[in-house]
């Protein structure tokens, strides 16, 4: 059986203990990038999405994006050296990360504590400061340092990809993420 998983209390309580400098903002839940683009306002800080993924393989990533990114899958896949992509299941996503569509964030990959999911994190992304994501919970948004990120990462278990995703645009007939 899965241990428990973490709250947004206890995630901040991570933070803390880690040394992690963190600010939060409460909002109305949000689901996608374009509900959560309407409603920060002048909230400081690059914006970011992750997307949940599932190889042809059963393998599961997390895609860590700034959100304008558009990423082509296969183009991912490949450059991954990764059976094909497609976006995994509300389940698997509650399973093996602790969260529900439309909270999908790096600070879940702290539920994971049997490492089944692979990051993947946009190296423009990391060149921003603060970072925002969602912490566990869609209806607030939290800031923290690329540097702070990938401790959290690294203290989580996880050895985190960093890769260039700026030449992974799709094609314009190819549907974009």
């Amino acid at each position: 059986m899965p241990p428990p998983l973490m709250t947004p209390e206890e995630l901040f309580a991570r933070f803390d203990a880690l040394g992690i400098a963190h600010r939060t903002y409460s909002h109305p839940p949000v689901f996608t990038v374009a509900e959560a683009t309407a409603l920060r306002g002048s909230l400081p800080g690059a914006h970011c999405k992750s997307l949940f993924l599932k190889n042809k393989k059963g393998g599961f990533w997390l895609a860590v994006m700034l959100e304008e990114r558009r990423t082509d899958l296969k183009k991912l896949a490949a450059r991954l050296t990764a059976p094909r992509f497609s976006f995994g299941g509300a389940d698997d996503l509650h399973r093996l990360l602790g969260v529900r569509p439309g909270s999908v964030t790096p600070f879940a990959l702290l539920n994971d504590v049997r490492h089944l999911v692979t990051p993947v994190l946009d190296a423009a992304m990391l060149e921003q400061d603060p970072l925002n994501y969602h912490p566990l919970v869609n209806d607030r948004t939290t800031a923290i340092s690329a540097a702070d990120l990938l401790r959290l990462i690294e203290a989580s278990g996880h050895v985190p990809r960093v890769i260039d995703l700026a030449d992974l645009r799709p094609a314009p007939d190819i549907p974009e993420s």
